[in-house]
């Protein structure tokens, strides 16, 4: 009985942290966003989601895009939206006349891609930011994944071409905040038998935190234990980044263990995509979801460093470099 308490918690958990967060306060942006593999071709898909609320108290707007990257040819992009917000029915995420989003569910069209999918319910919430900073929103932004391995089934059609999926592996991500960070980098890998890495380094848009290096925010999930364990901020002060395009790292040690995480995105199976904040400046995404990774955990035993766990994926990891636009001014623009 404790055991199936515990299922049902952990369950309800992940739903409760994909619902929408947003309270009507001005200056917010909220986002979810599904990335997949599809086994059997190797094509990466990514569907995302915005609630925007302007600064200016303007009507709260949701939009989007979708993005298929087929192995053998370029990737194919389209948005939807913008609409209206209004709050979904009890229990869903959103429900415009483009896109809907429940917790198994999403179906939506943008531009020429369709698609109608439906996930099986995976693990408990990962933790990318603290689980604290998520429940408070004290910090600038937070993002997590409620649904970090995720089996997804069902079709995507684009360009003319059908893709359908049976158990593809994927992950639901949920994003809440006042903006885009000013720099970012973002990984999610999933490593098999249900393991995963999720990693955000990102520079702060406030005054005095904008001018320090990318703050790496890292958690894996290994045979169902949390690495690094315990708060992933303090671990994120050990750790380092580089971060930039096609090649960026994060590396750095975490109590008896070293991490080194290293992710390429191809040029030719990435794209570009712009849009703005809730205070109207813009900002750039260059998201890949055929990107290459190498991931080492190693361990102190005996007074020496060995490797622990060691992954390689090749077209199969999804990734994201960011970063604010120029304004005119000379502030930084993101690298095409």
């Amino acid at each position: 009985m404790l055991r199936s308490f515990r299922l049902r918690r952990n369950r309800q958990s992940h739903v409760d942290d994909l619902l929408p967060r947003w309270d009507g306060t001005p200056g917010r942006l909220e986002v979810w966003y599904t990335t997949l593999t599809d086994p059997d071709t190797g094509t990466g898909v990514w569907v995302h989601h915005e609630l925007v609320a302007p600064s200016d108290s303007g009507p709260a707007r949701l939009h989007g895009w979708a993005a298929v990257f087929p192995p053998d040819g370029p990737p194919v992009l389209d948005r939807f939206g913008p609409r209206d917000w209004h709050p979904p029915r009890h229990g869903w995420i959103a429900d415009t006349s483009d896109v809907t989003i429940s917790p198994t569910h999403l179906r939506g069209t943008a531009g020429q891609i369709e698609w109608d999918l439906h996930a099986e319910p995976s693990g408990p919430t990962l933790f990318t930011f603290p689980q604290w900073a998520w429940r408070t929103g004290v910090l600038p932004g937070a993002q997590v994944v409620p649904r970090p391995a995720e089996r997804f089934r069902g079709a995507i059609r684009y360009q003319g071409h059908n893709l359908h999926l049976a158990d593809a592996p994927g992950a639901t991500a949920h994003i809440y905040g006042h903006g885009n960070a000013r720099r970012w980098a973002w990984l999610h890998a999933d490593l098999g038998d249900g393991d995963v890495a999720e990693v955000v380094a990102a520079v702060s848009t406030r005054p005095g935190l904008r001018r320090l290096p990318p703050l790496p925010f890292v958690r894996l999930r290994i045979g169902g234990r949390e690495l690094p364990a315990g708060d992933t901020l303090l671990a994120a002060l050990r750790l380092k980044a580089d971060v930039g395009l096609p090649t960026w790292r994060v590396w750095g040690r975490s109590g008896e263990y070293w991490l080194h995480i290293e992710v390429t995105q191809p040029p030719e199976d990435t794209v570009d995509v712009d849009y703005r904040n809730p205070d109207g400046s813009p900002a750039v995404c260059h998201n890949t979801e055929r990107a290459h990774a190498h991931l080492v955990v190693q361990r102190r035993t005996g007074g020496r460093w060995t490797t622990y766990r060691e992954w390689t994926l090749d077209g199969t990891a999804h990734a994201e470099v960011g970063s604010g636009v120029t304004d005119g001014s000379g502030h930084e623009r993101g690298s095409h």
